[in-house]
């Protein structure tokens, strides 16, 4: 497993750039794209996603191995998002403009609009409900590594998720 080969090269000083290129390669893109749908804005994910890496850095000493590397990357990109979105001096984007993506030409199911939709609707969640939402619908993650990335029990983070759908279907409604 590729967890298991990194750690080895992190552990050892003569691997460790190489162990540190290869953790960052295999989680750059998925983590980019989970903190993404929480922030919406690329410039922000960029940043967010490099803070975490820092993060990472600077504590891969104090990885206890009691969750998988991946599900510890993902706490920690959570946690930035979190803080990030939860900032109240964080500047505020503009949302997504519907003017901004082309409408199919033909009469077809407009999928654009009800990704946009979707994305507003996601949006409306609070933060830690946002992050569960995503990583459950998105990321695929069972409630079990969900819990131990957030710190919360799984009967906890299936309401929250059923809430979150529920909150996302009555909006996708109106």
């Amino acid at each position: 497993m590729i967890d298991i080969e990194v750690m080895k090269m992190l552990a050892d000083k003569t691997t460790s750039e190489r162990g540190y290129r290869m953790l960052i390669a295999t989680y750059k893109v998925p983590l980019y794209w989970h903190i993404r749908r929480m922030v919406k804005n690329h410039e922000d994910a960029d940043d967010i996603l490099q803070n975490t890496f820092i993060k990472v850095f600077k504590n891969i000493d104090k990885f206890k191995h009691q969750s998988s590397l991946k599900t510890w990357l993902y706490k920690i990109a959570t946690n930035e998002c979190i803080t990030f979105l939860n900032n109240p001096k964080r500047q505020e984007f503009e949302a997504l403009d519907d003017t901004k993506f082309e409408r199919p030409a033909e009469a077809s199911i407009d999928y654009d609009s009800i990704h946009l939709n979707l994305a507003k609707a996601i949006e409306t969640l609070p933060a830690k409900q946002r992050a569960v939402f995503n990583m459950r619908y998105f990321d695929e993650m069972s409630y079990q590594e969900i819990a131990e990335i957030t710190e919360t029990n799984v009967n906890a983070l299936k309401t929250s998720f059923h809430l979150a759908v529920k909150k996302i279907e009555s909006i996708l409604k109106e």
